[in-house]
């Protein structure tokens, strides 16, 4: 058995915490003040506990008090602040500095801290950021507090602590079922369909969960072998297709990746993910040589509709060049792409490799992008090196023939305002 599956079985254990009475009829938010305040572990685990269990049957215009509570009551205090800075600079020391530090700190990131004591309570507060992010959307006095969340989130969810487990047809119901839910790019209709992506012998998935939250998958990646790069995801994902043996494989194409939580919105996964997954699968197949995604262009129509570009889906080579030119040249403010999975994908020091019309023949696919898709590669002896160039100079890597195929648009290079 090989260590992660090891590693697996171990964090697949339940917490069956039942949800605690009501115990303490103060406000919430005193009850907040209070456990940040000087108190004893058990009385504090307590509290935690009760803090979260009400937070959970509130009403939005109930979280939105408790988040302003915490955005202004438990801020920092510039003054403070200031005056521990200069105490520092004036005789540096162990106690100045921790004087500086613990001002600099607001007293909700230790809350946050100690509300994650509780059993069960590290799910609960993905929770809690999820509502904060969908009620706070648009609202400045809460962007400080969301900061907060993703600086703990951040350490909390790195690599070092998330367990890569596969998932197949054998896995329990409750994982499957969320895989299902949770699936972003091509809806998974029916058990079948579910079936028919992780029976065959020629398919994966795979995903991160974190020993905190075991029955919750945090982002997966279905992976299909393959023999050459596909163009289209009608094929690789037909009804009546036959499965091939996997030692036949040369490529591995990720064709969707998902993220499940969106309480860890901006809490990077995907770049560990990929490169695990592809070293995982180099070493168990060793005939697979290349490794590439199969990816929709969400933002082209969008992009398409502010430069004011017709497009027609019965002119693929015309969507091509587009598709193309919109990936290569198409940058926001930043200087980084427009389009959101190219930003992933080659910030995860990917190449564009190839452009495909009529790709993907859907609803979804024809309205984000006129039925095209893109394949990026991977190549695992150059992606560290394409990771610094683009993180460098913001130039998007392409094969020749990709570079070629947007020039034959006549639009010049765009840059969002």
């Amino acid at each position: 058995m090989k260590l992660a599956d090891l590693l697996s079985t171990v964090f697949q254990r339940r917490y069956s915490r039942k949800l605690p009475l009501q115990i303490d009829s103060r406000p919430v938010a005193e009850l907040a003040d209070e456990l940040v305040g000087s108190i004893g572990e058990i009385s504090g685990l307590a509290i935690a506990e009760e803090i979260l269990f009400r937070f959970a049957t509130m009403d939005d215009d109930e979280k939105l008090g408790f988040f302003r509570h915490l955005a202004t009551e438990m801020n920092i205090h510039p003054e403070t602040v200031r005056t521990t800075l200069q105490d520092y600079e004036k005789k540096p020391s162990k106690a100045s500095y921790r004087a500086f530090a613990t001002a600099v700190e607001p007293a909700r990131q230790e809350l946050v801290r100690r509300l994650n004591r509780a059993p069960g309570a590290t799910g609960a507060l993905v929770r809690m950021r999820a509502d904060l992010l969908r009620i706070g959307r648009g609202l400045p006095d809460l962007e400080a507090l969301d900061l907060d969340f993703r600086h703990l989130f951040a350490s909390w969810f790195n690599r070092g602590f998330l367990v890569l487990r596969p998932i197949n047809w054998e896995s329990p119901a409750h994982i499957l079922e969320k895989i299902i839910a949770y699936e972003a790019v091509h809806a998974i209709d029916s058990w079948n369909d579910l079936r028919r992506r992780l029976e065959p012998t020629d398919r994966r998935c795979f995903a991160f969960f974190h020993p905190s939250m075991p029955d919750e998958p945090l982002i997966f990646v279905e992976v299909a072998l393959n023999k050459g790069i596909p163009a289209s995801v009608q094929a690789l994902l037909a009804q009546d297709r036959e499965a091939m043996p996997e030692e036949e494989a040369d490529t591995a194409v990720f064709y969707s990746i998902s993220n499940c939580q969106p309480g860890l919105a901006s809490i990077s996964f995907g770049n560990s993910l990929i490169k695990q997954v592809a070293s995982d699968l180099a070493s168990e197949l060793t005939g697979l040589t290349t490794f590439v995604t199969l990816s929709p262009i969400p933002g082209l129509i969008k992009w398409l509709g502010k430069e004011k570009q017709e497009w027609d889906n019965d002119q693929p080579e015309r969507m091509k060049a587009l598709a193309a030119h919109y990936l290569l040249n198409a940058k926001g403010q930043d200087g980084l792409p427009f389009d959101s999975v190219a930003r992933f994908h080659l910030g995860n020091g990917s190449i564009v490799h190839a452009v495909h019309a009529d790709a993907d023949t859907s609803d979804k696919g024809r309205t984000q992008s006129g039925g095209t898709m893109v394949n990026y590669l991977y190549d695992l002896h150059k992606v560290s090196q394409n990771h610094e160039n683009f993180v460098t100079t913001k130039e998007v890597a392409a094969t020749a023939d990709v570079k070629a195929l947007a020039g034959t648009t006549a639009l010049s290079h765009t840059q969002e305002r």
